[in-house]
């Protein structure tokens, strides 16, 4: 099985984003940053077309706020897409609430979420989190509320049974205090595999921030950066299996 990570960047570069997901044919994708929407999603790709296209059995969204995109209204946020069906689907907001009608000038954008989809593969049933971390503008080294909050997601993760895969932009350096909180509890793929950028061309930025955590349970078979433009970071893949 495969997972891809990625901060979709809205979606904007939505031929590109395609094709990734089409060569890399993943099990789950989970994305930040992506746009709900109905039809076309005028300057962005939204979730709906992409797991029609994409052709993905099932689709989680879970918006932190909406507004008003041409004619119709679209909600932003963090998404899941699977070959699987979900049995569980829960959303833990880690800061703020779902604001409706956000106002861009005035409304705070760090409204922050922790998805959480259940599935069932054989007897195994495997939980997947998505999370888009707090955004401190300064650096990367996070703040007491990005401390609370990965302490929220830590104690989250240690009441769940099943092996588990956490994937997300969080906004964190690898070892930032906060980001230690869920080394603690999972091993950090894009430390153990030396990652030493997760951004792309599209910024002057250069930080490690995009993760992929596992669970014991979860056998990783690969791992990697992709060198594809989809976006202003690097998509993130997974390919593993699940073992007892």
């Amino acid at each position: 099985m495969k997972l891809v990570q990625l901060n979709a960047w809205g979606g904007r570069l939505e031929h590109q984003l395609a094709d990734l997901l089409s060569d890399e044919a993943a099990t789950f994708v989970c994305l930040q940053e992506i746009i709900s929407t109905e039809g076309d999603g005028a300057f962005a790709v939204p979730l709906e077309k992409l797991q029609v296209d994409q052709g993905y059995a099932d689709a989680y969204m879970s918006p932190v706020f909406s507004f008003n995109l041409m004619n119709k209204k679209a909600s932003f946020g963090n998404a899941i897409l699977s070959q699987f069906p979900f049995t569980v689907s829960k959303t833990i907001f880690t800061n703020l609430t779902y604001k409706d009608d956000f106002d861009f000038d005035s409304d705070d954008y760090n409204i922050r979420n922790l998805q959480h989809v259940q599935v069932s593969i054989g007897d195994v049933k495997l939980n997947i989190l998505n999370h888009h971390g707090h955004h401190v503008r300064q650096h990367k080294n996070g703040d007491q509320q990005t401390l609370r909050q990965m302490e929220q997601i830590a104690a989250y993760i240690k009441r769940l049974d099943g092996p588990i895969i956490l994937a997300g932009d969080f906004n964190l350096a690898p070892h930032s205090q906060s980001l230690e909180l869920i080394n603690a509890s999972l091993r950090n793929l894009s430390v153990d595999y030396q990652l030493t950028t997760t951004r792309t061309q599209l910024t002057s930025k250069k930080e490690v921030c995009d993760y992929i955590f596992v669970s014991d349970g979860v056998k990783v078979n690969s791992f990697k950066a992709s060198d594809k433009l989809a976006s202003d970071h690097q998509a993130i893949i997974l390919d593993f299996e699940l073992v007892a």
